[in-house]
């Protein structure tokens, strides 16, 4: 009898733990699939700083003040051109249960990133939270604060080659169309952390996938 009972819990045991497995793997299929059609792409950037001086409301160099030029051409006479602005990134899971594909949210744990500009790798970085991008098909941003020493990358252009880059990318008409980001995005899953399995090139003119 009591042999009876041991089998019988042992049996109990056994296929509580196959259901568990099973969920787990299908938990992680789930997330290696979202993890396969996240789709991203690179938006605005926002609040440029050039060595302090904010270029987000100046179109060109002779919109500058005389008081802030003092300050970019010293800036540049002592060889630093420090650039410090948010990019956003976009960033979309279209599992929204259309299609045959179930609903579902995608956790980013880690966004790997290497910052070009005009192809010229400069910096790197990654996220310092957690974003979660829910199955509903439209985009989440993802802000990515820059720092940068413009002169250490771009000192031989020359001054107002260099100014003309900044206003670029983040003066009143600037974009990220100079810009691209080489990028590992990693989802958390029940097993652990999924890394996506080579490099993705992220530019502002369209979706990746």
């Amino acid at each position: 009898m009591n042999k009876r009972i041991y089998l019988t819990a042992l049996s109990v045991m056994v296929a509580t733990l196959f259901l568990g497995s099973c969920k787990t793997l299908n938990q992680f299929a789930d997330s290696l699939n979202n993890l396969q059609r996240l789709e991203f792409k690179l938006d605005d950037v926002n609040n440029f700083k050039l060595a302090g001086v904010n270029l987000s409301n100046i179109k060109s160099v002779s919109d500058i003040s005389l008081m802030d030029g003092i300050k970019l051409t010293k800036a540049f006479s002592d060889k630093k051109l420090p650039a410090q602005f948010v990019l956003n990134v976009d960033a979309k899971n279209p599992n929204d249960g259309k299609g045959g594909t179930k609903q579902s949210a995608a956790t980013l744990s880690s966004f790997d990133w290497k910052l070009y500009i005009d192809d010229k790798e400069t910096i790197a970085g990654n996220i310092n939270k957690e974003f979660v991008i829910p199955g509903t098909g439209s985009s989440e941003t993802i802000p990515l604060v820059m720092n940068i020493d413009l002169y250490e990358f771009f000192g031989n252009k020359g001054y107002e080659d260099m100014i003309n880059l900044a206003l670029a990318i983040g003066g009143q008409s600037g974009s990220a169309a100079r810009l691209k980001l080489d990028a590992r995005p990693t989802v958390k899953t029940p097993l652990g952390n999924i890394n996506y399995p080579n490099r993705i090139t992220i530019v502002d003119k369209g979706w990746t996938n």
